[in-house]
């Protein structure tokens, strides 16, 4: 049923946007670097690597570049257009071909790049692989503003990422693995909306009252 919901929700969604698709691939060919399209290798299913789809908002030779994998608050990488798309999250919305091939879920874990996923524990990675990867998910609802985090954090990029972000986002996606059903995956899309405009939100918090303990640095 999951499936079936994916496919005729993913196929609806690019028909319905593609007014908005459509000029966004045109000033991306237009401006920054000429790139419509990147593709990143990521962690899905049972452990297998695949392509995600993401609008081009950052300079081409970016994970080679400053602090790689972990995009910071106000990172110079990312292109003048590309920073209205990651704060709308339209730069996300490519993954519809992903959810259409299958290789992702409209909600689910959030996949990650081998190395952010490296920073999970075992047992994390053993109950995400169980299931696919998704467009949105609790961990991107809860880390909806992950950027700001990294960058208040007064830590080093990484070991913050790999000591306080990664716990608690694999907590997270624990947590959505115990719950998972068609009624969490319908409110968590609801909250991906609502995040996108009252990012201080603690309505998450709120309607799921089980959710793993908020840490005292994501207040």
């Amino acid at each position: 049923m999951k499936r079936l919901l994916d496919i005729v929700i993913a196929g609806a969604a690019v028909v319905v946007l593609a007014p908005l698709l459509i000029p966004v691939m045109i000033v991306l060919r237009l401006t920054g670097e000429h790139f419509v399209f990147y593709r990143q290798e990521r962690i899905g299913r049972n452990g297998k690597t695949f392509g995600i789809l993401k609008f081009a908002t950052m300079m081409k030779d970016s994970p080679n570049l400053g602090t790689g994998d972990i995009t910071m608050r106000h990172d110079p990488r990312v292109l003048p257009f590309g920073s209205f798309l990651r704060k709308t999250k339209i730069n996300e919305l490519p993954q519809l071909i992903n959810i259409v091939l299958g290789e992702m879920s409209i909600v689910g874990p959030r996949p990650l790049t081998p190395k952010n996923f490296n920073f999970y524990s075992e047992e994390v990675k053993l109950t995400i692989g169980n299931l696919a990867p998704g467009l949105s998910g609790i961990g991107s609802v809860i880390f909806r503003d992950e950027e700001s985090i990294l960058a208040n954090s007064g830590l080093d990029y990484e070991e913050c990422y790999r000591t306080r972000v990664a716990p608690y986002k694999g907590a997270l996606e624990e947590w959505y693995a115990r719950q998972k059903s068609l009624w969490i995956d319908a409110q968590i899309i609801f909250l991906t909306l609502w995040v996108i405009f009252f990012q201080r939100s603690q309505l998450p918090y709120r309607l799921f009252h089980d959710l793993p303990k908020k840490p005292s640095w994501l207040e």
